[in-house]
């Protein structure tokens, strides 16, 4: 065999090939990236190749917990003395004979031939044997997994315990929400046009509108009947349109926008909220204040996109000292950092990565943002607090504890506080509070005599 012969058959084909970018991916999750950091760190072999990486990783990600009682089941050993990449590997290779249109042989034959792409080309034997012996127990192990609710709902214990808590009679429709493909929504540019209008561009263009729930849609928004790229979504690049969950989208109806405002948009990033703001209305003064730098490049790619424009600022919204100017703010909204319990279908690593001691911290750090953020906020002015999460040591709580503590915080009359579901009406979770402040009460005269 010549040198050149070796070095082809030494190289893992196609199919194997995504199969081991995917499980580099999935081995990155596992030590604490998140699943988009890992994804841009890996990128697929080819750009074909790319949808198939997605699926995989993705996958991997959403039924992590079930694949992994799973390979408990199959081996004779612990999965945690696997190597991280073998044994996301294997789950790569279980999720396509469990959970994916790929033939059993074709998923079985390319997931082994993987090893060698992942450092491990002794483990080929070891991945081969678990994956035929799944497919010989599989009608047992479908059965079996009735009684493990870890793996039958596929999420970590304490957080099915938490979300069961939360809501008793609705925590298996959550459960079922976090583990859908999430769909796909636009937001159309109010500057470039009308939504109708943008509906007839996307029918020209071949993609289809979703057909139901149309009335309760936001002004901006259409939902898609399929996920399309960004790509083919006419006028994107040039700004007619973003993408952008119908939840998110709530936060500019809420916030009683009119002309010549200044507004703060605190942990602004990546920029969605601000954008649409923006869309709406011509504000005097935008300030959006993110604490990442690249984070907020993102924010001012998005605006730059649009052709919109606001003042960026790198800083800690907990601690406007640090680069507040003084004046004050006619409308905040704080887009609070949270556990992101209501959006796990858009981002299933977050039931590898998130922690009890995680959402303890994202409680405190609301807690001090909207102390911190309120003193900002002009009399007769409204604060609009929002997370996407479902918790409500984040949420209602959090909003009765400032209630509470806060002379003239009210909750604003047309807007009381609204906890939007994972999957309600094909949005999001979210939650959002509308807060006004009232105006100081006249100042009596001292001495004044009646």
């Amino acid at each position: 065999m010549s040198d050149g012969a070796r070095r082809r058959s030494a190289r893992p084909d196609k199919g194997a090939a995504v199969r081991a970018a995917a499980a580099r991916v999935v081995g990155r999750v596992v030590r604490g990236s998140t699943l988009d950091d890992a994804l841009g760190a890996v990128p697929p072999p080819s750009e074909r190749d790319g949808s198939l990486l997605r699926s995989l990783a993705y996958g991997a990600c959403r039924w992590h917990h079930r694949l992994d009682w799973l390979l408990g089941e199959l081996l004779d050993r612990p999965p945690e003395s696997l190597d991280i990449d073998v044994a996301a590997l294997i789950r790569i290779g279980l999720l396509q004979l469990s959970a994916m249109r790929i033939p059993d042989h074709a998923a079985v034959s390319a997931t082994v031939d993987a090893a060698p792409a992942v450092g491990a080309p002794r483990a080929k034997g070891l991945v081969n044997a678990v994956l035929r012996r799944y497919l010989r127990e599989r009608e047992r192990l479908e059965r079996a997994m009735a009684d493990v609710p870890r793996a039958l709902y596929s999420h970590p214990d304490w957080m099915m315990d938490a979300i069961r808590a939360e809501l008793p009679e609705r925590w298996r429709s959550v459960l079922d929400a976090n583990n859908a493909r999430p769909p796909m929504w636009l937001r159309v540019n109010a500057r470039r046009g009308t939504r109708d209008e943008y509906a007839e561009r996307l029918a020209a263009a071949g993609i289809a509108v979703a057909d139901e729930g149309r009335e309760a849609w936001p002004r901006d928004a259409i939902l898609l009947a399929e996920p399309v790229p960004m790509a083919r979504l006419p006028g994107y690049a040039e700004g007619d349109v973003s993408v952008q969950d119908a939840a998110a989208q709530a936060a500019a109806d809420r916030i009683r926008l009119e002309p010549g405002l200044r507004v703060l948009d605190a942990c602004a990033a990546p920029g969605g909220k601000a954008a649409h703001m923006l869309e709406r209305c011509d504000l005097r003064e935008l300030v959006a204040v993110d604490r990442d730098p690249a984070r907020l490049d993102t924010a001012r790619a998005t605006l730059a996109r649009l052709g919109l424009t606001a003042t960026f600022v790198q800083g800690d919204a907990a601690a406007p000292a640090d680069w507040w100017d003084g004046e004050p703010f006619d409308r905040v909204l704080i887009d609070a950092p949270c556990s992101a319990l209501g959006v796990i279908r858009r981002h299933p690593d977050i039931k590898l990565l998130r922690t009890p001691e995680d959402v303890e911290r994202a409680a405190a750090l609301q807690r001090s943002l909207l102390d911190a953020l309120w003193p900002l906020l002009a009399p007769g002015g409204r604060l609009v607090y929002a997370t996407c999460t479902i918790l409500r040591c984040e949420n209602g709580e959090q909003i009765d504890g400032f209630l509470a503590r806060t002379p003239g915080a009210v909750v604003a009359a047309e807007f009381p506080p609204e906890q939007i579901l994972p999957g309600e009406s094909n949005r999001d979770g979210f939650y959002y509070a509308c807060i006004d402040k009232q105006q100081a009460p006249p100042s009596r005269v001292s001495g004044s005599k009646h």
